[in-house]
């Protein structure tokens, strides 16, 4: 406990607050006998918390900026992969409490696990030392114009998120292939199609080939994540 809250810079007061941000639901119910608490409130605070403190960055970062703007940015920003580079960051994973299941499952390395944790962390700081410090905490670990301008980079290139999408499982395979053209030389409509392990997953236009092969990964990451 001691390393890890040396990397936050911040010492608990209440140190069963960190434990509880560290317990993994299968571990806690592999020891109801002692009626441990999961992360899970934890988590769903540590999300609340987060975007409040995010939001009122870009609110002031950004005095011109439209709310759809606004909102784009801070979900690039909150998002699970962000989180899961905070994690790694801080070897969050060592840390972790887990169920029996999770630890021969490689639940220290799963990308879900480790940001639902870090949400939880950030909770527990609220909960242990106000506002201010959970804040203090947030700016440090996600909210300066470095990290800003990668997210946002790497928000606008679909193809690499899609990578890091699917990579997280094992033995998966992208690839890109050209399912048409239309329209004359100087203006050209190109259709691009993204298949995973060879079957279909999303199609995209463009007016060049590397735009609809963007567009298509477009497509390909709004399918994995729901949102069509």
């Amino acid at each position: 406990m001691e390393e890890l809250e040396r990397k936050l810079n911040y010492t608990f007061r209440d140190q069963s607050l960190l434990e509880e941000a560290l317990s993994h639901s299968s571990y806690a119910n592999e020891h109801r006998a002692a009626r441990l608490h999961s992360n899970e409130r934890l988590e769903f605070l540590g999300d609340s918390v987060l975007g409040f403190v995010t939001a009122e960055f870009l609110f002031r970062r950004h005095p011109e900026a439209p709310e759809g703007d606004l909102t784009r940015v801070r979900a690039a920003l909150v998002c699970e992969q962000s989180l899961y580079e905070v994690a790694k960051k801080l070897d969050l994973g060592s840390h972790l409490k887990l169920g029996r299941g999770e630890e021969t499952g490689g639940g220290r390395t799963r990308v879900s696990i480790l940001a639902d944790a870090v949400e939880a962390v950030f909770a527990a700081v609220y909960l242990d030392g106000g506002m201010e410090a959970a804040s203090a905490l947030i700016h440090s670990l996600l909210l300066d114009a470095g990290r800003e301008e990668a997210v946002e980079k790497r928000r606008r290139d679909y193809k690499t998120a899609l990578q890091e999408l699917v990579q997280r499982q094992a033995d998966q395979v992208l690839t890109y292939r050209m399912a048409g053209e239309e329209g004359p030389d100087h203006n050209k409509t190109f259709q691009a199609e993204v298949l995973l392990n060879g079957r279909p997953l999303g199609a995209g236009f463009g007016h060049s080939k590397k735009e609809a092969e963007q567009a298509a990964a477009k497509t390909a990451l709004d399918v994995l994540n729901g949102n069509t």
